[in-house]
């Protein structure tokens, strides 16, 4: 069923795998702003990350970080993490490139979906107390009571390296932009999938603590229940993925940087999907239980290295915005606290504004549109007149699949994004044309959605340091900043 829904992805999406003539590229003005692809550094990339042994990061797990920016202005405490993409941390099952592609579709189609429903139920007004329990497999003497978020954010698809407790034990943690709670599993597993890590033992801890049903953090949960005094909670995934468990507060520490007593998160008993490799997740959205809010953070970043890279960059809290930014607004829903609205107005291709409906990326009164900008969603879904008009920019530029595999470079049209008061953001060619096979088959990497809020995705973010500026409502893109 899983692999019937990535191929029919594929198969059903030839706006999503928009892909160049070489007849056209030939064809190109004179005045058409292009920038050159790397054609044999992406294959080679895309190979590589097949073969990759993340034992070979294992050294790089224990060098100490420092953030890359500091801000002098603010007193908040800086702290820095490493920063991988998965393939970096958990060795890929695939053989064949085109297959892992596929895979990351099925996981990045479940993403989006869930983030829709997300916004969808808050929209609809839609109660904690109407939503269904999601059926689990826990057995009654392990929860004696389901529990379930009523949204789902996906899988992810970056890892952090953080401490948890007290002596503080390292794990890879799932980056997430698209939801607010921080969990890991944990011992007694009822159910756990394989992690790169032993799993967390809360007896090992120091400052391990059940979270009461009474607390405001329990009570912030979007479903809670209870036992012996004790809240419970659980999430689940557009995917299928799951984790239930306890909920508690613990230590999480940053590397050299630092460490937060008390930060409310899941332990997790029975979690079951796609988070393979990873110990857990830390959630960075707005909400009130988010890592962010809780440790009151000023402002965080990160750069996104390539999806097929064994590089690594970092993960910062509190410190600054790089001078070269480009600045833009950052907006938040009064349906949803949880997603980061940014103020793109419109993009570019090839120098030439794209035609698009004034206001068509701005979130109306009633919740509907605007742009959300995520790290766990992967290609970048835009509403779909915004799409089409795209797509048509290009003429027949970006009807096809374009075969590659006779160039070891080709210069394409640059594709741009504007946010007011003329600042634009170009975008490299490999965060736009993508490889799907191993044989230089490249696609356009932007879909179509039909729900009213796009997503600017992790793939045209690759290689941009992304600010968070909370404290001043703004949004700082900086690009080569890994």
């Amino acid at each position: 069923m899983a692999a019937a829904s990535s191929n029919h992805f594929l198969l059903s999406f030839p706006l999503f795998l928009s892909f160049l003539f070489t007849s056209t590229l030939a064809r190109l003005s004179p005045q058409t702003t292009t920038t050159t692809l790397d054609v044999s550094s992406s294959l080679s990339q895309a190979q590589h990350i097949l073969s990759f042994d993340p034992q070979s990061l294992k050294a790089f797990a224990q060098t100490q970080t420092q953030p890359l920016f500091f801000n002098s202005s603010t007193s908040a405490a800086v702290f820095s993490v490493p920063l991988h993409s998965r393939g970096s941390v958990h060795k890929t099952h695939h053989t064949d490139y085109k297959a892992l592609v596929l895979s990351r579709l099925e996981r990045d189609s479940a993403r989006v979906d869930s983030l829709s429903t997300k916004l969808l139920l808050a929209l609809n007004g839609v109660k904690k107390s109407q939503l269904r329990p999601l059926p689990t497999q826990i057995q009654a003497e392990a929860l004696s009571t389901p529990i379930i978020s009523g949204t789902s954010q996906g899988s992810g698809e970056y890892f952090s390296r953080v401490g948890v407790g007290k002596p503080a034990k390292q794990f890879y943690m799932v980056l997430d932009t698209g939801s607010d709670i921080n969990w890991i599993q944990c011992e007694p597993c009822n159910e756990c999938y394989q992690q790169s890590d032993p799993i967390f033992n809360p007896s090992g801890s120091s400052t391990y603590s059940p979270v009461t049903c009474e607390s405001k953090q329990c009570s912030s949960l979007e479903v809670s229940a209870c036992r012996s005094g004790k809240c419970l909670y659980q999430v689940s995934y557009g995917d299928g993925s799951y984790t239930v468990g306890d909920f508690v507060t613990e230590t999480v520490s940053f590397g050299n940087s630092g460490n937060m007593n008390g930060v409310a998160l899941g332990c997790g008993h029975d979690n079951e999907g796609l988070f393979v490799g990873a110990a857990g997740l830390l959630g960075l959205g707005g909400g009130p239980l988010s890592l962010t809010s809780q440790i009151k953070a000023t402002s965080f970043s990160y750069c996104l290295v390539d999806r097929d890279s064994t590089g690594s960059s970092t993960l910062d809290f509190n410190s600054g915005v790089p001078a070269d930014s480009v600045i833009a607004p950052l907006m938040k829903s009064r349906k949803v606290n949880t997603f980061y609205y940014i103020g793109l107005t419109g993009f570019s291709v090839g120098g030439q504004a794209v035609n698009i409906s004034p206001g068509l990326f701005e979130i109306n009164e009633s919740g509907e549109g605007g742009v959300i900008i995520d790290c766990g969603t992967a290609i970048t879904r835009l509403q779909t007149q915004a799409y089409n008009a795209l797509r048509d920019a290009g003429v027949a530029l970006f009807d096809t699949c374009y075969d590659l595999s006779s160039k070891s470079s080709v210069k394409v049209p640059t594709v741009s994004f504007h946010f007011g008061e003329g600042k634009s953001l170009d975008l490299p060619a490999k965060n736009y044309l993508i490889p799907v096979d191993s044989s230089g088959t490249f696609c356009f990497a932007f879909a179509p959605t039909s729900s009213s809020m796009s997503i600017i995705g992790n793939v045209q973010q690759q290689g941009t340091r992304v600010s968070f500026d909370l404290a001043n409502n703004r949004v700082g893109l900086s690009s080569h900043k890994c």
